[in-house]
């Protein structure tokens, strides 16, 4: 059994262990560090969630918006819990508070070699954009992003 909430501050820790366990997975120093999540979810408080179970962060969703558009980043789940709806519930949740704050688009993005992540949004009616492409501005060359293997 598991339950969704608002991500908190106090998460972080729990969060970043979690991150840790996920193949693939890329953490900026910066920006995913205690301080870039503390200073994401003080812009965003309401809008991120985590996922608990037996007192364990096994799933987690830092989720944000400009007031136009929001976006998911960081969508996980422990592989070991994965196939329990516990994807979908976090994603419902980040969905129903962007709405409240009425955002009427979200989007992410999935490195395209994430075979289980593509599939997951696929699975549960999201659609895969390829009419655009997608461009990003390193702006701090010291926000260095590192795989997990």
């Amino acid at each position: 059994m598991f339950t969704v909430r608002a991500m908190t501050e106090e998460d972080y820790d729990g969060v970043h262990k979690l991150w840790m366990t996920i193949k693939g997975f890329a953490i900026r120093s910066i920006d995913d560090s205690k301080e870039g999540v503390h200073r994401f979810l003080k812009r965003n408080p309401t809008t991120s969630v985590v996922a608990v179970a037996d007192g364990e962060i096994v799933g987690a969703i830092l989720c944000g918006h400009d007031g136009r558009r929001g976006c998911l980043y960081h969508v996980c789940v422990r592989e070991d819990m994965r196939m329990r709806g516990i994807g979908k519930a976090m994603v419902v949740f980040c969905m129903e508070r962007l709405k409240e704050e009425q955002i009427s688009k979200v989007s992410l993005i999935a490195f395209s070699t994430n075979d289980i992540g593509n599939a997951f949004w696929k699975c549960i009616g999201w659609t895969r954009r390829e009419d655009l492409n997608y461009y990003d501005f390193v702006l701090n060359t010291d926000n260095i992003i590192a795989f997990n293997k």
